[in-house]
């Protein structure tokens, strides 16, 4: 597992935090070959969740969510967007190659074992797929989330 993505992990919400971890070594792990697995987004604050929500509509891009601040689960924690690392250098998003040649695109070797865990992959959901987007599946809404009081560091409380 890489720097940046025990950075990443290490701000995620506390009790997903080892789990994610595990996730991620599994995956790499799986993906014998040339790939490894970088987590690229985990925790985002409001204010980052709304750039990017302006992001091809005020401001210049292609559309990369439909959610505003505070109505994304990366806004608390529980959600993570991944990507293939190549050789050590080169960032891949592709869902088909089989960098391992174990006739397994290696993406979805690594969406198996998410499932595993119980956290549900953007790639499957109806309208606005995010194939790189990762959550847990329990902890899946916004509008109950934001509705739980904070701890010291700014975490929900989960009863």
């Amino acid at each position: 597992m890489d720097k940046y993505t025990k950075q990443r992990i290490a701000l995620l919400h506390p009790i997903v935090r080892e789990e994610a971890a595990k996730i991620i070594e599994e995956c790499d792990s799986a993906l014998s070959g040339r790939a490894k697995v970088r987590v690229t987004q985990g925790l985002r604050t409001f204010e980052e969740q709304d750039a990017l929500y302006a992001q091809g509509r005020t401001n210049p891009g292609k559309k990369v969510t439909n959610a505003k601040g505070g109505q994304s689960i990366h806004n608390y924690g529980f959600a993570v967007d991944i990507c293939l690392i190549i050789d050590g250098k080169t960032a891949s998003w592709d869902t088909a190659k089989d960098w391992d040649n174990d006739k397994i695109a290696d993406w979805y070797e690594c969406v198996k074992i998410f499932a595993k865990h119980g956290w549900e992959w953007g790639g499957n959901w109806k309208t606005f797929k995010d194939m790189p987007h990762f959550d847990k599946r329990n902890l899946n809404s916004w509008k109950k989330l934001s509705k739980l009081k904070k701890d010291k560091n700014g975490y929900v409380i989960l009863n």
